[in-house]
């Protein structure tokens, strides 16, 4: 208690008047039995005490208030007489009723004194009778704390004290009860039931036994609030790696606990709390799931935190790979799984350890402690394969001491005394069988280096084995590369650079030849040998550090073979691009791999102006690279364009490679990586955009509608890309075609109607032409010609030499002369004229024989002069904006020119024909690709109109090397824009499937059919779903996936059923599928899940794969099968809800949850109309079952059974589910499982469909279970969604309220609608709330009373005094 001066004047000043209030009392002490007492004697005593205390409270200041009730309650401690005691407390209760004294400071101040002592009985229960008559004129909050510290005094009274405490104790608990009582209203329950779940956190409140049922009861009657925010089954809902809905917040955990981040402190089922082991379990069993776990668990590599959570799981999947080895038969099926999965399981380990989120010491004792006793051993190998990886990269550069558990791992995994036997080194698998050996050389070697002895003798088992391989070492130069020592001797002595360098010599010379010898490449260039790459399976067989050293030798050599001095005119082998390439698919070498390609390698290489080493960079980057990240494409996007811009670059092959690796990186953005990649150049979205490609800007726009379509954000704001979409209109100006801009989302079409370009005449543009061609022809002086014709406006001069060639087929030298001034930057503005004015022309043609006159002399401009490469044309003429007829009219020339000429249909059939898709296996790829050259030389430089005119280049031009690229592989991603403008106008698409029968074999060579198949029949769906095009989507898949035939396995793609469908001759499509048809495809995908074996789908390379895992690619193919139905949208979607709703003998009832996830994962990544029928349910639901529900349960405790009903969890398990619990637990999925776009539809679902069916209170709780587990998502993702929620929910209560007799769940309805205030809202929608509580009727306005201020509600009313 403070000493300061006036704390002593106020304390003797208060003393004065609680002792003059006394005195009487010491009188009526002393003659007690000779005293009779009157109620009006002993009410007009504390009348007078009361006034002389109020009098003085007066005087005070507000800060001395506190003090000044400090005195009087410890004055009060210190009575020991019963009636001083009760005078002393009867008049608190009066000076708080009177608002004298602030009830909360009154309670405030009783419960912190430290002379309240359950062991003073009449003390301690005066005290919480003045509580328990003041505590209701406390405000809500004030409540909630002298509740939270009556429970912590509580917690101080030992829980073995005798019955004589008992009056104490249930004085307490008394005032506990009165709090908590909800029909007292004192504080929202919501606020109280935080604070107790603070104090104990379990699941059941342990407090003192006192009032622990009380407690208990309370936080039970929350429960059902705990569900209606809660997503059914959660833990069962699993994602697709590789897929775009998992970069959202539905999949975050607790990076600590490894829990759902759920909001509110309420009691949750214990699924939705527990430790979500199998979701990081099945994640990181997933190829490429590294982000995925990372932005999982909140985990930033720059930290270097370490995660002992995931370093278990990293264990815990060893374990799991050690068992499954465990159970190999011999079964082709088993084996191959095993073995993938240890492949991926060695990168996973690497590069998490490398994070430092694991520690690699720990994981090995870990290791040894769960394999102790378990006697697993078929495992072993590949175990110590994994060890070695990280040993020989790392020990280096850590103290021998972090490795030290390995060989007590070693002892468990090999108990043999006899020497374990040297292994077939023709075979991959010795690198396996010897990894121990291995490791055993590192520790010895590192053990030397440091002057230290290993604490153990040489293990008998490996003497064998390490005497084989120093042995080797002695004669490594002269070992050949057909089989695996030279890999095992890398594997062995990387650390050892005296015995590394012999090995690695052999690996280095396999790839590149330091000599005069030489091979010859496409275009008259040469290349050093040797041609043939390193096999897949022999890198496979090397360390990381091993291939580390190769891949840095390699980028090295690239960097010196780029210097000035060296040899210009000689490529790099054939092999070392290849093998370069091959190195690059290991993610564990990434900073030495594609990000030291992105930001080290091509950077020197333009710094040292090798731009044929450019152009073999980035034909490897276009046709070889696979699962490259997008942030590196897109970095790799704005170089193309800072290159672009050099002068050096207007070569014309390099110029062409620039623009069509741009072209490539554009088109193949993933729909979910737009959006996020785009966004990082919103400052400065110049870098992101060509300057002066109008081709490249429109690609861009065209994938920005794509991804907004497809991810659903075309519901959102387009706001996030206005200023990109202004710097690429201010950059190139265009419009765009009627019938394209239909296809665009709003925000798109909504600025291309704001921002239009001037419209070309085309009737000017020919008058243009023709006054220009009438110059030319009198024209006769080549300077005066040249000077004319350079400057012209606009750029026509193909324009022109068309009309020289369809007159006199003849040109003259000086087109050569003219063509070479413009170079191929300028000649593209060129090209966009010519395509323009052939649009006229043919419009105008009278037909006949002129149109094959017109397509000969474009086809010998493509093909005989070389005047223009066939792609570039196509492309600018698929990307002009022609309306109606004209549209028609350039599809036509395309078709023409693609067709009716035999070069290029020729060139495509003996691509297809004789070329490998699969170029990872290959070994002779570059014979293949030289033949085809020979046969079909590329020619850059009009070498045909050089040799018409016998002119010559006034700059000789050389060609650079060729290692991959033809122009059909060019004509790819050209190809897929041109589908995509065909789809667009309905009159045109017997054309288009013209076109897919006679080039549709290319797409062997597509990096991404199926995601391609599955952009496209999803952006179109609205094009494709008229009855007349079901044909085209099957000529489609027919197609595109059918150029897969004979390279992928039987069974990659499409079921059984669809292959009959597609097989089928004619115009049949009438085919409606059978219900167990959809259970075949739904069953697939759970299967794939479930990690099944043997898989649904064949296994797979998937590091050369288009997808990154099985899961990601069984669902995109079920997309792509499901889109291509003849069948409407809708009707695909019911039969996809129906797999699981009409409960099929085939759907196992333990595993409902499985099938209703990989349900949810198809509908929601399917076109609105397949996901939106789940909306038709929730209204079937409202509007038949939910009524029904309540017939069933009829009598006055129908509503008490609801929730019950409406949990799928317990009803599933009890095997009394009803079908408004399946349809939740279904919608629960399919939204968990959508993006933030597609939820975006939410609110006017609400507004315009559910809320004029809700009437009773069954549906209006029905409701909230829908959306209660969404509103945390709409927090954090879509805040103006969540309000409108709230708004719409506190508006189906008012209609509710206004049609039932009575609202029986008033206390749960209240607890939901504060989750939402203290959790999401606070007061953003309070004006909206207050006018609803404000009619609602009293039990509602009481409860609710703390969010509004309605009409006056009064507070508990004080208790009777007792």
């Amino acid at each position: 208690m403070s000493t300061h001066p006036g704390s002593l004047v106020l304390e003797t000043e208060l003393k004065k008047i609680l002792n003059d209030a006394l005195k009487t009392t010491a009188i009526e002490e002393a003659f007690a039995g000779f005293i009779l007492h009157s109620q009006e004697d002993e009410k007009n005593k504390i009348l007078c005490c009361i006034e002389a205390f109020t009098n003085y409270w007066r005087t005070l200041s507000s800060d001395q208030h506190e003090l000044a009730m400090d005195f009087y309650v410890s004055y009060l401690y210190k009575q020991k007489h019963t009636q001083r005691i009760k005078l002393l407390c009867d008049m608190l209760k009066s000076i708080a009723e009177k608002n004298v004294v602030p009830s909360k400071l009154v309670c405030e101040v009783l419960l912190r004194s430290p002379n309240l002592d359950y062991k003073n009985s009449e003390l301690w229960c005066q005290t919480f009778q003045v509580i328990h008559r003041i505590i209701g004129s406390v405000d809500y909050k004030g409540c909630r704390d002298v509740l939270k510290t009556i429970l912590e005094r509580l917690e101080t009274v030992p829980k073995t004290v005798n019955v004589s405490a008992c009056k104490q104790l249930e004085s307490a608990a008394k005032v506990v009860h009165y709090i908590l009582d909800r029909n007292n209203c004192l504080s929202p329950s919501y606020i109280v039931v935080n604070e107790i779940k603070k104090l104990f956190p379990g699941d059941i409140p342990q407090g003192h036994w006192i009032h622990g049922d009380t407690l208990s009861n309370f936080v039970d009657s929350f429960r059902p609030t705990a569900n209606m925010v809660s997503i059914t089954a959660r833990p069962s809902l699993l994602p697709v790696v590789g897929y775009s809905n998992i970069a959202g917040n539905s999949w975050k955990l607790d990076p600590q606990l490894l829990t759902f981040q759920l909001k509110g402190l309420l009691p949750f089922e214990k699924e939705q709390t527990m430790q979500q082991i199998d979701l990081v379990r099945y994640v990181l069993q997933q190829p490429y799931s590294r982000d995925v776990i990372c932005s999982m668990l909140g985990l930033n590599k720059a930290q270097k935190k370490r995660c002992e959570i995931l370093e278990e799981e990293l264990v815990d999947l060893v374990v799991v790979a050690m068992e499954r080895s465990e159970k190999e038969d011999g079964s082709q099926e088993l084996t191959v799984a095993s073995e993938m999965l240890w492949q991926h399981l060695s990168s996973q380990i690497i590069i998490f350890v490398l994070f430092q989120f694991a520690s690699f010491p720990h994981m090995v004792k870990t290791l040894h402690q769960k394999l102790s006793g378990r006697n697993l051993r078929k495992g072993r190998d590949h175990l110590m394969w994994v060890l070695l990886q990280f040993i020989a990269g790392s020990i280096k550069k850590n103290p021998l001491s972090e490795f030290t558990p390995v060989p007590k791992l070693f002892d468990l995994l090999y108990p043999e005394q006899e020497p374990l036997p040297i292994p077939d080194f023709s075979q991959p698998s010795c690198t396996h069988r010897m990894a121990m050996a291995c490791i055993w050389i590192h520790l010895s070697w590192k053990a030397q280096t440091e002057n230290k002895t290993l604490q153990r003798p040489v293990p008998a088992s490996l003497t064998k084995q390490l005497e084989f391989l120093q042995q080797a070492s002695k004669s490594a130069q002269q070992l050949p590369l057909t089989d695996f020592r030279i890999a095992l001797l890398c594997n062995a002595f990387s650390t050892n650079q005296e015995l590394f360098s012999k090995p690695v010599s052999v690996l280095y010379a396999s790839v590149y030849v330091v000599g005069k010898n030489t091979v010859p490449m496409p275009g008259s260039c040469v290349a050093s040998v040797p041609t043939a790459p390193l096999p897949l399976n022999f890198l496979d067989s090397l360390t990381i550090h091993a291939r580390m050293s190769l891949i840095h030798h390699i980028s090295n050599k690239v960097v010196s073979h780029s210097r000035p001095n060296m040899a210009p005119n000689i490529g790099l082998s054939p092999a070392l691009v290849e093998t370069y390439s091959r190195l690059l698919v290991y993610i564990e070498i990434e900073s030495l791999g594609i990000k030291g390609f992105i930001s080290q390698i091509l950077p020197k290489v333009c710094e040292h102006n090798a731009w044929g080493i450019l152009h073999t960079m980035l034909e490897l980057f276009s046709f070889r690279l696979h699962h490259v990240q997008p942030h590196f494409r897109v970095s790799l996007l704005t170089y193309l364009h800072t290159i672009n811009k050099m002068t050096q670059s207007n070569h014309n092959q390099l110029f062409q490679c620039i623009e069509s690796t741009a072209l490539r990186i554009i088109t193949g953005l993933g729909s979910a990586e737009v959006q996020p990649q785009l966004s990082r150049f919103l400052q400065d979205p110049k870098q992101l955009l060509s300057s002066d490609s109008e081709e490249l800007n429109r690609a861009l726009v065209l994938t920005l509608a794509r991804a907004m379509h497809v991810t659903g954000s075309e519901t959102l704001s387009g706001n996030w890309c206005k200023d990109i979409l202004a710097t690429l209109f201010s950059n190139t100006p265009h419009n765009w075609a009627t019938h394209t801009l239909h296809c665009f989302p709003s925000a798109l079409q909504q600025f291309f109607h704001d921002n239009q370009a001037t419209a070309e005449n085309r009737s000017f543009l020919k008058k243009t032409v023709e006054d220009e061609y009438r110059k030319w022809k009198g024209m006769t002086n080549d300077a005066d010609i040249m000077t004319h014709f350079m400057q012209s406006q606009p750029p026509l001069f193909l324009c022109l030499v068309w009309k020289m060639l369809l007159d006199t087929e003849r040109m003259r030298p000086v087109t050569i002369k003219i063509l070479e001034r413009i170079g191929p930057r300028a000649l593209a503005s060129h090209i966009r004229t010519f395509a323009d004015f052939l649009v006229y022309e043919f419009s105008t043609s009278a037909g006949g024989q002129h149109v094959n006159k017109c397509i000969e002399t474009l086809n010998d401009m493509v093909w005989k002069l070389n005047l223009v490469t066939l792609d570039r044309l196509v492309l600018s003429l698929a990307l002009r904006s022609h309306e109606g007829n004209e549209a028609q009219v350039c599809f036509f020339i395309v078709q023409l020119l693609l067709l009716k000429p035999s070069e290029f249909r020729n060139r495509v059939n003996e691509f297809i024909k004789e070329a490998p898709s699969d170029h990872w296996t290959q070994s002779d790829w570059h014979n293949k690709h030289i033949n085809y050259h020979r046969k079909f030389p590329e020619k850059f430089f009009y070498e045909g109109l050089l040799e018409q005119t016998g002119a010559k280049l006034s700059t000789p031009q050389h060609y650079l090397p060729i290692y991959f690229s033809n122009v059909c592989l060019r004509f790819l991603p050209v190809f897929d824009i041109l589908i995509h403008r065909f789809l667009e106008l309905p009159p045109v698409s017997k054309s288009l499937e013209t076109l897919l029968d006679h080039l549709g074999g290319l797409y062997k060579f597509h990096d991404q059919p199926v995601t391609y198949l599955y952009n496209t029949l999803h952006y179109y769906e609205k094009r494709l779903r008229h009855a007349e095009r079901p044909l085209l989507k099957r000529k489609l898949i027919s197609a595109i996936i059918g150029a897969q035939k004979g390279i992928k396995p039987p069974g990659w793609c499409l079921s059984l059923a669809y292959l009959d469908y597609i097989n089928r001759t004619g115009d049949d499509v009438t085919w409606e599928p059978e219900h167990e048809y959809y259970v075949k495809i739904i069953g697939r995908l759970v299967d794939t899940i479930a990690g099944k074996i043997p898989s649904p789908f064949p296994a797979m390379d998937w590091r050369f794969n288009e997808f990154p895992n099985p899961t990601a690619h069984a669902l995109y193919v079920s997309c792509v099968e499901l889109m291509a139905l003849p069948g409407t949208g809708e009707t695909v979607g019911n039969a996809l809800l129906d797999v699981v709703l009409k409960s099929p003998a085939e759907v196992p009832h333990d595993d409902v949850m499985s099938w209703m996830n990989a349900v949810a994962l198809v509908i929601t990544a399917l076109p609105e109309c397949y996901w939106k029928v789940i909306n038709d349910k929730i209204l079937e639901v409202l509007s038949t079952d939910i009524p029904s529900v309540k017939t069933a349960f009829s009598g006055d405790h129908s509503l008490d059974r609801i929730f019950s009903v409406y949990n799928f969890s317990g009803s599933h398990a009890s095997h009394t589910e009803l079908m408004c619990s399946y349809v939740l637990a279904l919608t629960h999925a399919v939204w968990h499982h959508s993006n933030i776009g597609q939820l975006t539809l939410l609110p006017p679902f609400l507004r315009d469909h559910v809320k004029p069916i809700v009437q009773t209170e069954e549906q209006f709780l029905y409701v909230c279970h829908l959306v209660g587990p969404f509103l945390h998502r709409f927090h954090l993702e879509r805040t103006r969604c969540l309000l409108e929620i709230a708004v719409e929910l506190y508006e189906m209560l008012q209609t509710v309220d206004q049609s039932s007799t009575q609202i029986v769940h008033a206390d749960t309805i209240s607890d939901f609608l504060y989750h939402i205030k203290y959790m999401f809202t606070g007061d953003s929608i309070k004006g909206d709330a207050e006018r609803v509580i404000k009619g609602l009727r009293a039990s509602l306005q009481k409860r609710l009373r703390f969010i509004a201020k309605g009409p006056e509600v009064t507070g508990a009313a004080p208790p009777a005094a007792s």
